[in-house]
């Protein structure tokens, strides 16, 4: 692990009580700049935090106690569960984001990431199916990490899953596609199902950003619920 650096933010409140930690969740600050996100997040006005905050120079914040529930995630949903604050470690990366000019994450930022992820993954049980983005939980509203975030990298690292690209199948009904996705955990799949089918191929198909689920979407998406031990 890389050293750590102490910014106590304000934003945060306990967990529910018998709680168990089993989402990891990774954003992107959004920010003009490094301090600028650091300051929002420990902002009383502002009402969020993470638990941790990594810069684009491997430097890792700690903001929020593993043990209380930080303000990151908002209004999300993941295999039914609306909570995800409660349930979930938040990490920030900083990077500008889609708004303020959107960029690769540099190799020492990642390789903090992956330290501080395996750090994490030793003590609490979570499943390499819930290593999620914001925009997994919240697709209607978020795009980050976003199609830059080296999601195959961390799976190599053993963070989280990725399906190498496997031969196109038929593609199913659309009911049949929602199905699969919420048995994945997605939700929100009734109030926009092609935001829900853009956020699935920002994290598992970054280089088609369609909202249309076509043979090698679904190819993905049974490859990633055969890992996960969902394919029936």
């Amino acid at each position: 692990m890389p050293p750590l650096h102490e910014r106590p933010s304000p934003n945060f409140d306990a967990r529910p009580p018998g709680q168990a930690v089993d989402i990891l969740l990774l954003h992107y600050t959004g920010m003009r700049d490094a301090e600028t996100a650091l300051a929002r997040l420990c902002d009383p006005q502002a009402k969020v935090s993470a638990h941790y905050c990594i810069d684009e120079d491997g430097t890792v914040t700690r903001l929020v106690s593993e043990a209380a529930r930080a303000w990151h995630a908002g209004v999300a949903l993941w295999a039914g569960a609306s909570d995800i604050n409660a349930r979930s470690i938040g990490i920030e990366l900083i990077n500008p984001g889609h708004e303020f000019g959107y960029r690769a994450f540099p190799d020492g930022q990642i390789a903090a990431l992956i330290a501080l992820c395996r750090d994490i993954l030793s003590r609490h049980a979570i499943p390499p199916a819930r290593v999620l983005g914001h925009s997994d939980v919240a697709p209607l509203r978020k795009e980050d990490p976003g199609e830059l975030f080296p999601w195959a990298r961390l799976a190599a690292a053993g963070i989280g899953l990725w399906p190498e690209a496997p031969p196109e199948v038929p593609v199913p009904a659309p009911a049949e596609i929602k199905r699969r996705l919420a048995a994945f955990g997605y939700g929100y799949l009734e109030e926009d199902f092609g935001a829900v089918v853009r956020a699935f191929h920002r994290h598992f198909r970054p280089e088609t950003l369609t909202a249309k689920a076509d043979g090698e979407t679904t190819a993905r998406l049974d490859a990633l619920l055969a890992m996960a031990g969902r394919l029936d």
